[in-house]
């Protein structure tokens, strides 16, 4: 199995590689900050269980994406599972949002989405075989205050994933064999919420997460 994760550099990116490295899966990191991306491939490689590979990318770049991508194509393989985990989350309030904050959230946490699967979906056409798992959250399903770019952008995400399956579905005749999989966790205690009132510690996310990308469920779970 050969992942390719978003946003390893910490949270529910980090511990998805983890995990995934601990069950044998080759893992290729991707994170804007190379030096936590590396400090996570590190401690895979000191379990001895699996492959892991770093790589520097800012997502929400197109031309980057697509140039991190034919090297990864080039130096470690064809991925099987994609994971779009990386993103943002400022909390406050709506009027209180800068344009270019907002420009950001939807960078990274929509964009982002599109230069991945533009860069890797191909393949997976070509071969028929793949799994793409997009990281909603609940603000994905219902508006929250504080929070209304990040809800906007999640629900984006859901309305991406539940598209591109109905279009592969219907252009292949049903044939399609690509799994295509939403994660719609709670407030999980990454960092990038300060002081959350109710929590999802990461390992608990986790567990749900593994069990998701492993079940071979074809439309959102």
């Amino acid at each position: 199995m050969f992942l390719q994760i978003t946003g390893t550099g910490h949270g529910i990116g980090k511990e998805l590689a983890l995990r995934y490295a601990s069950l044998g899966a080759t893992v290729v990191c991707w994170d804007v900050n190379q030096e936590s991306n590396e400090e996570t491939v590190n401690e895979i490689k000191k379990t001895g269980t699996a492959a892991a590979y770093a790589y520097q990318c800012d997502v929400s770049n197109r031309d980057h994406v697509f140039s991190v991508a034919e090297r990864v194509k080039q130096e470690v393989g064809n991925v099987t599972i994609l994971v779009n985990n990386a993103g943002i989350m400022p909390c406050h309030a709506f009027l209180d949002h800068t344009s270019d904050e907002i420009r950001r959230i939807f960078d990274i946490n929509v964009l982002a989405h599109f230069w991945m699967l533009q860069a890797f979906l191909p393949n997976m056409i070509e071969k028929n075989h793949g799994h793409v798992v997009a990281l909603s959250s609940l603000a994905g399903i219902g508006g929250i205050p504080n929070l209304v770019p990040y809800c906007a952008s999640k629900f984006a995400v859901r309305g991406l994933m539940e598209s591109i399956s109905e279009e592969l579905r219907t252009s292949s005749k049903g044939k399609s064999l690509i799994k295509f999989t939403t994660i719609y966790p709670y407030m999980v205690d990454t960092g990038l919420c300060k002081k959350p009132k109710i929590k999802l510690l990461p390992d608990d996310a986790l567990r749900c997460l593994v069990d998701f990308c492993d079940s071979g469920v074809e439309a959102d779970s």
